[in-house]
């Protein structure tokens, strides 16, 4: 650890004089024990991302916790370098998955960018505005996030955005913004709860299960046609479905983003939405929501209201792929009208929640349709929640080497399980001939027998 931390604390000590009293902040709050599983074996670094961009050890998971150990010991101070060091980080997992001590990495983030915000050395007057405004107003908010989406629906449907870049517009903003605007995705013509009733049974026989579907924020907004999807496909497998009306963000991207209060508050909000002792599960069709929310257990432990309850809601939610394998998926009868598809893995969902098996297996059960492997399949695409906002450069590169990969393999079609990614695909495949759409959208057209083009 010495070897490591002296390295590093060369790059990025800050001055401490001996008469200050050392203040608790979170990462010394931790289970010591947590800090110190990391062995530095070395194999999360060619799983990792930005070390493989950089070669830095800083830019590595085990860099990364032997700066967060530092911090934990006293020995360095919480500054803006530390900051920019944990934000420059994906937080995909993959490191996770390939430790072989156990480390969970995914506390130890969340904890050093809780405690970063908690600190105040990454504010600034521009980020503090688009953090109030996203993360403590729209989408702590789901009828105000809907209205927004409503406007910037209304927005592309008069063509007003493509008027804007024709006549050079866009080209006054600043060019945050300017590089932000071709990524703002297109808004479903309608919403999830317009699409979906509040329960729906399956129509020829009696239902072997109850679940609840969880709808999202990102999904609802641009991919509510997939939050139909899903339903469909457990209509079809003999569930009855319940979807309660505007549901809250899972707080995925509160507690990636340090703001776990607000994490917590959504948390109690997704489990007050439900009657989780009638249910058999709870779905979710989003890899990154799912990761978060099977993890409301520890996020709201010392909570004596919600702790019981959550334990209990970790219990049942499941990925939609996992519920259909782990009850039985009826084969559809005809093919959607794709031949070829590659699958992309949504971080998540493969590295968060070990979901790697059963969204090909979906995939398999399709008449006709032959899933073709693509390389590096669990390798980020750059997305990482808001990592393409936040760090386009990185994620420019990623993308690019995705899209290598995706056109590689020849197929006409990737799947893929996750909003971001979905989207991030999309603009990196737009103009590859290359369609993108998720798995469960593929089964569901399989079930009704009519084929459609994706985007």
């Amino acid at each position: 650890m010495r070897k490591f931390g002296c390295i590093l604390k060369c790059e990025m000590t800050s001055s401490r004089s001996v008469y200050d009293a050392p203040l608790m902040n979170l990462l010394q709050s931790l289970d010591y024990s947590v800090l110190q599983q990391c062995m530095h074996c070395g194999m999360c670094l060619p799983t990792c991302p930005t070390y493989m961009e950089t070669k830095r050890e800083r830019n590595s998971p085990r860099g990364r916790i032997s700066l967060m150990r530092s911090v934990a010991d006293g020995d360095l101070d919480i500054t803006p370098e530390f900051a920019s060091e944990m934000y420059y980080c994906l937080g995909c997992l993959a490191c996770q998955t390939a430790c072989p001590a156990g480390v969970n990495y995914a506390e130890l983030f969340e904890t050093a960018r809780a405690e970063i915000e908690r600190s105040g050395v990454a504010r600034t007057p521009e980020r503090d505005f688009w953090r109030w405004l996203t993360l403590n107003v729209l989408f702590m908010h789901p009828r105000l996030l809907r209205l927004a989406g409503w406007g910037l629906r209304l927005w592309q449907k008069c063509g007003m955005d493509r008027l804007m870049r024709r006549v050079k517009f866009l080209g006054l903003l600043p060019k945050k913004l300017r590089d932000l605007e071709p990524q703002t995705p297109r808004i479903a013509d309608a919403f999830s709860d317009s699409l979906i009733a509040p329960v729906e049974l399956p129509g020829d026989a009696s239902p072997r299960h109850r679940v609840g579907l969880l709808t999202g924020c990102v999904q609802d907004l641009a991919f509510s046609s997939i939050n139909r999807d899903t339903a469909d496909v457990l209509l079809a497998n003999g569930c009855e479905v319940v979807t309660p009306r505007a549901q809250s963000c899972c707080g995925s991207l509160h507690a990636h983003n340090g703001e776990l209060e607000l994490a917590r508050e959504l948390a109690r909000r997704q489990i007050d939405s439900f009657d989780l002792e009638s249910l058999d599960a709870i779905i979710t069709n989003a890899g990154g929501c799912g990761s978060h929310l099977k993890q409301y257990a520890h996020l709201l432990h010392d909570d004596p209201l919600y702790a019981s309850r959550a334990r209990q809601w970790d219990a049942k939610v499941r990925d939609i792929h996992e519920w259909l394998v782990q009850t039985g998926i009826r084969p559809p009868g005809k093919n959607p009208g794709v031949t070829e598809v590659t699958y992309h893995e949504s971080c998540h969902l493969s590295h968060g929640q070990k979901v790697v098996s059963q969204p090909r297996q979906v995939l398999q059960s399709i008449p006709g349709l032959t899933v073709k492997e693509l390389p590096e399949s669990n390798w980020c695409c750059g997305s990482a929640g808001i990592y393409n906002i936040t760090q386009p450069e990185q994620s420019a590169k990623l993308l690019a080497r995705k899209v290598g990969h995706v056109c590689s393999t020849g197929a006409a079609c990737v799947a893929t399980s996750n909003p971001g990614c979905h989207l991030q695909l999309a603009g990196g495949l737009r103009d590859k001939g290359v369609a993108v759409t998720q798995p469960v959208t593929l089964l569901a057209r399989a079930y009704r027998g009519n084929p459609q083009a994706d985007t």
